[in-house]
């Protein structure tokens, strides 16, 4: 399969909210992403095209440390590939151009809420590992970081903020 990774544009929007809503039980993450492309700056938001067809999706959003306000952290998610298409690649390809379109955006460093098996290939850790928090109650071993600048996250750690929009939409 011939895959395109490539920057969404206006057009993609609702072939992105049907990827989404196939790839997961309830519409809540396409929901997410429509809200947070209109919320939320700067975001990274990604296709996978292949034959015409966008077969997946990644978006990138602002997040914020409370205690280190002046880095510029980016947060992954939500990511959705239609479920015919799952397990071919499409999704590891979305996160390598994400993080390297954040890293031209300026962006220091990713966080992630997601499976573990998945993101540590990518250079992703428990975010734990730099004293960082997330500020939701989750397992240790899903909320993941990745620095994309050395020693971004050295320093006081602290509890990381997802945007506004996610608490609204959760």
């Amino acid at each position: 399969m011939a895959l395109k990774i490539r920057a969404e544009t206006p057009a993609d929007r609702e072939a992105v909210f049907a990827v989404h809503a196939a790839a997961f039980a309830t519409r809540s993450e396409a929901d997410l992403v429509d809200a947070l492309r209109e919320r939320a700056q700067p975001t990274v938001s990604l296709v996978a095209e292949s034959g015409g067809r966008i077969v997946g999706h990644i978006l990138f959003s602002p997040a914020f440390l409370d205690r280190r306000p002046g880095v510029r952290i980016m947060a992954l998610g939500p990511m959705s590939v239609l479920p015919d298409c799952q397990r071919a690649g499409i999704g590891a390809a979305l996160v390598r151009a994400g993080l390297e379109a954040c890293r031209q955006q300026g962006a220091q460093a990713v966080v992630v809420l997601g499976h573990p098996p998945f993101y540590p290939r990518f250079g992703f850790a428990p975010a734990s590992k730099y004293g960082i928090h997330c500020e939701y109650d989750v397992p240790d071993e899903v909320f993941m970081a990745l620095e994309l600048e050395a020693n971004a996250l050295g320093g006081p750690g602290g509890t990381l903020r997802y945007h506004e929009t996610f608490e609204e939409l959760g």
